[in-house]
């Protein structure tokens, strides 16, 4: 009986070694393009560098943030280019943004192209581009350091998950009678009108960013400084891979190519010890509980509009539960049962026994902590994605979800207390962080196996679909439906005339006899 957990040992230890990766060929130099990025979409490439680095590689990120790694083989650059988190900007500006985010997004995305390659740093790693085995580029909002990857192998990695764009620019034409698009989702099945809309959505969204407003003017900042490089667009096409953050235990399933790797939640990591301070805090609060607080890395809650703030506090105060609010300045008021802090040390908070519900802006890292951690959520969504999380928190039943516009005090109140009180949030998220923890390998390490694989392959060209390389008029196979329209005209045409002649053959004679008799 004593040889059967042996034997499951030795099995576990077994497959954990078939799981490694081998040692790289050899040490590769990559540069990491986040040009314009948030603090947020540098979580998503930290672990891949990190993991990078570790194997021995030099990493340089090229970024508009202020560095955090003190890895060795790990390089951050600044450019002095618009930082995307500048703190003056208004994220609930959103709110009232017709398109979402994107007016907000062309004020920032334009100006660092104008002057992203006057900056000396940007210049010299431009000049010394051919140094580099590999480019990894920030998908959004980034097509302004497309000439860095002219003539060079390159990956993506798409931080806000499943981009039907990018899909597309792969050869994998995702379908908008069930892909959702990238701001809105509706329930399933979707009905004729949402069919619609969503057809309306990915038309218009990636017409209005790659051929109409945004791409058309960094285009223009760019050919003004490199005239003899081929279009943005056109070096995009150029892409070996595509690491998305998604996995299709916290999304839908979807038809993925090889160059399509899903790599959600590679950011994710177990809860550790909180300080002493925060730690008694959390435990003090008994078996009510804490809820947990924050907007993420870019939208700040000092930028909550005072209306919408008082409602949050005197809801609070109604709460039996304390509240741990990340707040990046000083509220006056509060009552005994919230806490602030300028920053918290949130995947430790989330896997905390004693934090009940997670309020959150419903970014998509923030989402896949709290599945990762199954910590039931209330959704306030700002801006881009957010409201199309939200949504999939809602159908899918771990938690609620509601709009700054309607906040009321009771509606809060009855939103969080529901969360607590009623079981099928927890087990719901329970159930899926299962699913998304049972994978067979890492997400960091299929990042790291297929960044070595593109290098080791010269960009890896037997991972592109022909899809890509076809037009649109080709992919929808409008001039084969044209040549087939125009052979049954001519075959109807044909058997008509035929018909007619036979006709009067038959019909005339009879006709004929007719007259005769």
């Amino acid at each position: 009986m004593k040889l059967a957990p042996l034997c499951m040992l030795v099995a576990a230890v077994a497959g954990g070694a078939v799981g490694k990766l081998p040692p790289p060929e050899r040490p590769y130099k990559i540069l990491m393009l986040l040009a314009v990025s948030a603090p947020s979409h540098r979580n998503v490439f930290m672990p891949l560098a990190e993991a990078l680095a570790d194997r021995g590689h030099e990493i340089v990120m090229l970024t508009n943030l202020t560095k955090v790694s003190k890895h060795p083989n790990i390089k951050e650059v600044n450019h002095y280019a618009t930082p995307f988190n500048d703190e003056d900007t208004n994220m609930f500006e959103c709110l009232k943004d017709p398109t979402g985010s994107f007016l907000v997004l062309e004020r920032i995305i334009v100006p660092v192209a104008r002057n992203f390659y006057k900056d000396p740093t940007v210049k010299e790693l431009y000049e010394r581009r051919k140094e580099f085995d590999l480019f990894i580029v920030d998908h959004a909002f980034n097509e302004m350091v497309y000439p860095f990857v002219h003539e060079a192998p390159f990956i993506m990695l798409a931080t806000p998950g499943l981009d039907f764009r990018q899909s597309a620019v792969l050869g994998n034409v995702l379908h908008p009678a069930y892909t959702p698009n990238i701001i809105l989702d509706f329930p399933r099945p979707y009905s004729i009108w949402h069919r619609f809309l969503n057809t309306i959505f990915h038309i218009g969204i990636a017409f209005y960013w790659r051929n109409w407003v945004i791409v058309p003017q960094v285009q223009k900042e760019i050919s003004a400084q490199f005239p003899d490089l081929p279009p943005l667009l056109d070096l995009e096409r150029n892409m070996s891979l595509a690491l998305m953050n998604t996995h299709f235990s916290i999304g839908i399933p979807l038809p993925l190519l090889p160059s399509q790797v899903e790599v959600g939640g590679m950011h994710c990591r177990p809860a550790r010890p909180l300080p002493q301070e925060l730690e008694s805090w959390i435990s003090g609060a008994g078996a009510a509980g804490v809820i947990y607080f924050s907007l993420g890395s870019v939208a700040q809650s000092i930028h909550i509009p005072v209306e919408h703030q008082n409602v949050l506090i005197e809801a609070f105060r109604r709460l039996p539960q304390r509240v741990l609010w990340k707040y990046e300045g000083e509220l006056e008021d509060l009552p005994d049962n919230v806490m602030t802090s300028k920053w918290l040390p949130q995947q430790d908070i989330l896997g905390h026994d004693n934090v009940k519900v997670f309020i959150t802006h419903c970014g998509l890292l923030s989402l896949q902590e709290a599945i990762y951690h199954a910590m039931p959520i209330l959704a306030l969504p700002i801006f881009a994605e957010q409201p199309k999380n939200a949504m999939f928190v809602k159908h899918s039943e771990l938690g609620h979800y509601l709009q700054w516009e309607e906040l009321t005090v009771d509606l809060v109140v009855d939103a969080l207390t529901d969360i607590i009180n009623n079981t099928k949030y927890k087990e719901n998220m329970m159930r899926m962080s299962a699913g998304m923890r049972d994978q067979p390998t890492s997400p960091k390490d299929r990042a790291v196996f297929w960044t070595e694989y593109v290098i080791r392959h010269r960009g890896a060209p037997q991972l592109r679909s022909p899809a890509a390389q076809l037009s649109w008029v080709e992919f929808l196979m409008l001039d084969v439906l044209l040549l087939l329209h125009l052979a049954l005209f001519l075959l109807v045409f044909v058997l008509r005339r035929i018909f007619r002649v036979v006709a009067a053959k038959i019909f005339g004679k009879d006709s004929a006899k007719i007259k005769k008799e």
